[in-house]
């Protein structure tokens, strides 16, 4: 038997779920799993224990598109993962779904332009990237410490009573950056304290 199972997601503890919970029990969902997450976060427990449950024929019901992927291309994929599995889609607030043919033409049309976002978010990468190394540059962060601050710093470190964390601390970064901008120091008795 063919079931419609729903999925309801809040971002914080302090958002309710009854307005999702509401409209998928109205849709007919027997079911619905319900997770306290950002959007941006990756773990959904009860996402994953979701996309367990379905099978072939049934049907996943949101209440609005961004409640199920944190992003257009996650969307674009966890709907393409269910339409492989013979899994259907429903979102009622965007009134789309993958069951009728209609449907399957609308989330493509969406799945396109995922695809055309990420290929520009691409292009615009690369070119920025060359128009710095143009400019004799390379990209990424700059270094949190300046050749005159390592210089100090491998001057204080090598006095056997100043502790790295010490100097890390005067300057403001962690014992790691320290040892990446000054390079391998053999730890001293008095540092791993």
């Amino acid at each position: 038997m063919n079931q419609r199972i729903g999925y309801a997601r809040v971002s914080t503890q302090d958002q309710h779920f009854d307005l999702q919970r509401d409209a998928l029990l109205q849709a007919g969902c027997g079911v619905i799993y319900e997770d306290t997450a950002s959007g941006k976060n990756a773990m959904r427990p009860e996402l994953e224990q979701c996309l367990k449950a379905l099978r072939s024929g049934d049907t996943l019901v949101v209440w609005r598109l961004d409640r199920l992927g944190h992003s257009l291309p996650d969307l674009v994929q966890v709907v393409s993962d269910l339409e492989r599995s013979g899994i259907g889609f429903e979102s009622l607030t965007e009134k789309i779904e993958t069951v009728s043919a209609a449907g399957k033409l609308v989330f493509h049309v969406f799945a396109a332009l995922a695809e055309f976002e990420r290929s520009l978010i691409r292009e615009r990468t690369h070119a920025g990237l060359a128009a710095v190394r143009a400019r004799g540059r390379s990209g990424g962060r700059k270094p949190k410490l300046g050749e005159k601050q390592v210089r100090e710093i491998k001057a204080l470190l090598r006095d056997p009573d100043i502790r790295v964390a010490d100097v890390a601390r005067r300057y403001g970064v962690s014992r790691t950056t320290l040892y990446k901008h000054v390079g391998v120091i053999a730890p001293r008795q008095w540092d791993m304290a």
